[in-house]
C-alpha cells in the first residue's frame, strides 16, 4: 500500500489543489479530500472511507477557506498521505471532536478576539479555560463563549454606530 500511495502522490504533486468539489478527472482538479481518496485507491469522493470523518470535516473547511491554490498546495498536500488510514474507533473519533472544539475555543477564537483591544479580556478568558475533553468541559466553556459572543456583538454595534456617525459628518461637511 505504501508504494501505491507514493506513486499516486507523485501524480497529485503535478496538480494544484482547488476549493470545492470536482468530478473525477475534471481537468485534473481535486480538493484535499478527493486527493486523499485517489491516493488511497478509493472511489472519487471528498469523504473517503479511509479518513476520519472529524479530520475530513476540518480539512474540507480549511481547504475551501484558504485564499489561493498555492496556499492549499503548501499547507495541505503534505498532509494527504498522513490522512490515509485515520478512520478509527468511535472513541477516537469522539476524542478528535473534543480536540477540534478545544482548539476552536481556546486557540482560534481568542486570536480573532485579540484583533479588537476591548475584547482582550474575553480572549484571555478563553485561553485560560481548562482543556475541553468531554461534554462537561464543553458545557463549562460555553459560558465563556457566550460572554465573548455578547461582548463581540456589542463591540461590533459600537463600531457600526461610530462608522455611521463619521459617514454622516462627512456627508454634512460635503
Amino acid at each position: 500500500m505504501a508504494k501505491i500511495i507514493k506513486e499516486r502522490m507523485k501524480q497529485i504533486e503535478a496538480i494544484g489543489l482547488k476549493s470545492g468539489g470536482h468530478d473525477e478527472n475534471a481537468e485534473l482538479q481535486a480538493c484535499v479530500m478527493e486527493a486523499v481518496a485517489y491516493v488511497a485507491g478509493e472511489p472519487w469522493s471528498d469523504a473517503p472511507q479511509c479518513a476520519c470523518p472529524v479530520i475530513t470535516a476540518f480539512l474540507v473547511s480549511w481547504n475551501d477557506s484558504l485564499p489561493s491554490d498555492p496556499e492549499r498546495d503548501r499547507l495541505l498536500k503534505p498532509l494527504i498521505p498522513r490522512i490515509v488510514g485515520t478512520r478509527s474507533t468511535p472513541a477516537v473519533k469522539e476524542r478528535r471532536r473534543y480536540m477540534a472544539l478545544d482548539w476552536m475555543i481556546r486557540v482560534y477564537t481568542p486570536k480573532w478576539l485579540d484583533l479588537i483591544p476591548t475584547l482582550g479580556e474575553n480572549a484571555a478568558a478563553l485561553r485560560d479555560l481548562d482543556g475541553i475533553v468531554d461534554m462537561a468541559g464543553a458545557i463549562a466553556a460555553g459560558v465563556s463563549v457566550q460572554l465573548a459572543s455578547k461582548d463581540a456583538a456589542a463591540a461590533c454595534a459600537a463600531a457600526e454606530e461610530a462608522a455611521c456617525a463619521a459617514a454622516g459628518e462627512a456627508a454634512c461637511a460635503a
